[in-house]
């Protein structure tokens, strides 16, 4: 997939108006998610993405302290001044084609590795083990 077509996939499933307003949505979510991401699912990820996204995620420094979910929606309306639903959205639909271009396997090693919440982030149920 191109940067371009993955613009594209993100402007349809988040009805965003623009590609504009698609790129602005990728660069934050995928800023922010480099900032959590660490290791080689940060590398293999980055491999799979176009190369403009890539460097977008791998230009950050992963945080000392990993945010959960919800705590990563918050970091980023917090960065951005927006409010809490759309910068939800935002994180879904750029998300959602992350979790396609990483494939199944990359994404279920991507979740063990980020705090609890990310699950629905990228469009799956966060499933909680029986105590």
């Amino acid at each position: 997939m191109t940067y371009e077509q993955m613009l594209e996939k993100v402007r349809y499933e988040g009805a965003y108006p623009t590609r504009e307003r698609a790129e602005e949505a990728v660069h934050l979510v995928l800023a922010g998610l480099g900032r959590q991401l660490t290791g080689d699912e940060r590398v293999e990820l980055a491999g799979r993405l176009p190369v403009e996204a890539a460097r977008i995620l791998t230009a950050q420094i992963p945080d000392l302290q990993p945010l959960t979910g919800w705590g990563f929606v918050q970091d980023l309306a917090s960065r951005t001044g927006a409010p809490m639903g759309p910068t939800r959205w935002d994180t879904g639909s750029v998300l959602g084609a992350v979790a396609d271009l990483a494939g199944p396997d990359l994404l279920t090693r991507i979740l063990r590795q980020l705090p609890s919440g990310y699950s629905l982030l990228f469009g799956r149920a966060e499933l909680i083990p029986a105590a």
